[in-house]
């Protein structure tokens, strides 16, 4: 019999908390082939649960499930299992879902790891898209601990996802006009107009284990809830909008993205606004109308609302704030880029990030 602990912080919500055992079934017993299920079965947090007689009905629910039950089948019991009055407050029967996945998987949590905090001088753009992929993939070799990195660059840039049509998301001659460099990212998702202290860009990398036992959907909210709380802090209503948009009830503030490394790390990257040029943006980038009526607007400069504009505050204020909601959360000691990483950087840049087979890999 082995015993499993997992958490989960629901991102905006409450703190679930599973401890159970899991124990071996013979297949005499069982009436089939031996398998292995879930035993005494414990859950708690800070959530709220109306009513109170409510909880014996999920730990019953949980109790017995095999071990490769997955978080929709795990969700799908509690939820059967629950009366139709049942108020689940600050979690839900998929939160408990993941918390057990986690659990049974060695999920690391955020303490568990020596945070490193990078915020050096600007760099251009390309090399910061390269800086990304040479610390992700230290991160998965065991080179370097899990980090924090705020991005700083020294001009303006269009960062176009993996996957993206240059001719569809750029009008190049805006691009010319405007001093813009283009750069292609190593992650999907959408293009980005960015411009020196306009914009705030931070990137984690981080160890698979860390959102192990998650969806990717999940994973987007889950490695930028430190960010809503300190948006929130700051007096800015922010949320999570799904797949990876980070809003309010005035606008979109920002977009993240993703990269799954074979060595198993990833690469979780978020681009706010602070004081974007919005007419600039909607000339550099071709904003297609499908995209705009899917996001609920018909105007490209009413999607983005700056953090400036909701705060008052500089820049360099709202990344301090952030970075000590960061620390005060999880930890954190300030750290250097090596000499070897900047090197490793800039041989990707000349051999590809800045060659023409990789900005137009989809042109």
């Amino acid at each position: 019999m082995a015993q499993h602990h997992g958490e989960y912080k629901v991102p905006g919500g409450k703190l679930v908390v599973v401890d159970f055992d899991s124990e071996r079934v013979s297949a005499e017993s069982s009436g089939g082939e031996d398998r292995e299920i879930i035993a005494n079965f414990k859950l708690s947090g800070d959530f709220f649960l109306e009513p109170d007689d409510a909880l014996p009905v999920i730990v019953a629910s949980v109790n017995g499930l095999d071990v490769r039950t997955d978080v929709t089948q795990i969700s799908a019991a509690i939820t059967d299992a629950l009366p139709a009055d049942t108020h689940l407050i600050g979690f839900s029967a998929e939160a408990v879902g993941v918390a057990v996945r986690r659990a049974l998987t060695g999920a690391a949590q955020w303490r568990d790891y020596e945070w490193s905090i990078l915020h050096e001088p600007a760099l251009s753009p390309m090399m910061n898209a390269a800086l990304d992929e040479v610390l992700v993939n230290e991160v998965g070799s065991g080179k370097r601990g899990p980090t924090l990195r705020i991005w700083e660059w020294d001009e303006a840039a269009v960062i176009i996802g993996s996957f993206q049509s240059v001719m569809n998301e750029v009008d190049e001659e805006q691009l010319a006009a405007h001093n813009a460099q283009l750069v292609r990212r190593i992650s999907g998702g959408g293009a980005m107009y960015m411009e020196p202290a306009s914009s705030i860009t931070y990137a984690l990398y981080v160890p698979e284990e860390l959102v192990r036992g998650m969806s990717f959907a999940d994973s987007y909210a889950f490695l930028d809830d430190w960010v809503l709380e300190a948006l929130r802090s700051l007096g800015i209503d922010a949320s999570y909008k799904p797949l990876n948009d980070i809003t309010s009830p005035l606008g979109k503030i920002g977009g993240a993205a993703q990269k799954r490394i074979a060595n198993g790390a990833v690469l979780h990257h978020v681009t706010m606004a602070y004081d974007m040029d919005a007419e600039a943006m909607t000339k550099v980038l071709r904003i297609g109308r499908e995209k705009l009526s899917d996001k609920g607007t018909t105007s490209a400069q009413k999607r983005v609302d700056p953090l400036r504009s909701q705060t008052g505050l500089a820049r360099e204020e709202i990344i301090s704030h952030m970075l000590e909601v960061f620390t005060g959360r999880y930890g954190g000691t300030a750290d250097k880029v090596t000499a070897e990483e900047y090197a490793f950087a800039e041989r990707l840049v000349a051999e590809k990030f800045s060659t023409e087979e990789w900005i137009r890999r989809v042109s």
